[in-house]
């Protein structure tokens, strides 16, 4: 990346669009006020987009996922003798 650039807020406020063009290829701008740095306009990084929502890979559901301890489902009061899966609403009796 190129040096940084200073500029005042004043000058940054009137040549904004100035500023996001040299910031756009790699230059870095630090705006200050009263002498003192308080922002830096620096270019974005490109991101990989992998699709719309979609994490690439990133997620994994265990196979027990559904699978909820007996103690904790008697704690909540949602077990099932049978089986021990957490239900929202109880199983119908087979």
């Amino acid at each position: 990346m190129e040096a940084s650039r200073r500029d005042n807020v004043h000058e940054a406020r009137t040549r904004f669009s100035r500023i996001v063009e040299q910031v756009a290829p790699g230059k870095e701008v630090v705006i200050s006020e009263a002498g003192e740095p308080v922002a830096e306009a620096v270019p974005l990084r490109p991101t990989r987009r992998t699709g719309r929502g979609s994490p690439a890979g990133g997620i994994h559901i265990a196979d027990d996922f559904d699978e909820l301890p007996d103690d904790i489902a008697d704690a909540f009061g949602t077990a099932t003798p049978s089986t021990g899966y957490w239900s929202p609403r109880p199983r119908p009796k087979a």
